[in-house]
């Protein structure tokens, strides 16, 4: 990797921290490993719980009635006001609006729920049998990338920010050049990444940088 003197702040001058980043445009892109593998989904049992048990309940509540009206009982309160009111409110009032909208947006958010798999923290691993699937916790891939990222020479400590398709790792360098640091850091995070045997491999974005000057 090349940098320009114009990109590189003078490391002599007060106050200023040197920084060395690798843009991630110039990863190389991830290898194929076998046959696509697709993502978890999630069991969702309490939205479905929370749907399931409102529409029990409201089902029941207007067939019960119905059955009370058809053995010549009178109809519940609640369904008569109910239907006073939808037979004299206009459509533009603000509660009928007001009622659409939620009905929309709860909607929404059930379509959603039915076509996303979820579990973004489950990243999948490379399927090795056709009738075995794993998956790898975000938090614990990442810590795995630290743990190998603090192996190297010179590094004081790292933050590293896994992503489904992107990792970034921020290091701080406390000797050696930033330069020497940065190459063996991203050859031990290329070979982490690599281990971890994701069945997608995220993009590496690594930088590196002197830790702050007190005073």
């Amino acid at each position: 990797m090349t940098t320009g003197p114009e990109e590189r702040p003078d490391p002599e001058a007060p106050g200023t921290v040197p920084v060395l980043e690798k843009d991630p445009s110039r990863n190389p892109p991830p290898e194929d490993h076998g046959p696509p593998v697709r993502r978890f989904w999630a069991v969702r049992r309490i939205p479905a719980a929370v749907v399931a048990a409102v529409l029990l309940g409201a089902a029941g509540l207007l067939l019960y009635d119905v059955a009370a009206v058809r053995a010549e009982h009178t109809a519940m309160a609640w369904r008569r006001s109910l239907a006073d009111d939808l037979a004299t409110r206009p459509l533009d009032d603000i509660v009928v609006v007001a009622g659409a909208c939620v009905a929309v947006v709860l909607g929404l958010w059930l379509l959603v729920l039915a076509l996303t798999p979820g579990l973004r923290a489950v990243l999948p691993m490379r399927r090795e049998h056709a009738d075995v699937r794993a998956g790898l916790d975000r938090e614990a891939a990442a810590l795995a990338l630290r743990d190998r990222a603090m192996e190297v020479s010179g590094i004081q400590s790292v933050r590293v920010r896994m992503r489904r398709s992107k990792v970034g790792v921020r290091a701080v360098s406390h000797f050696r050049e930033l330069d020497e640091v940065h190459a063996d850091l991203e050859t031990v995070l290329h070979g982490g990444i690599d281990e971890l045997g994701l069945a997608h491999p995220p993009a590496l974005t690594v930088r590196v940088a002197r830790p702050p000057r007190k005073g």
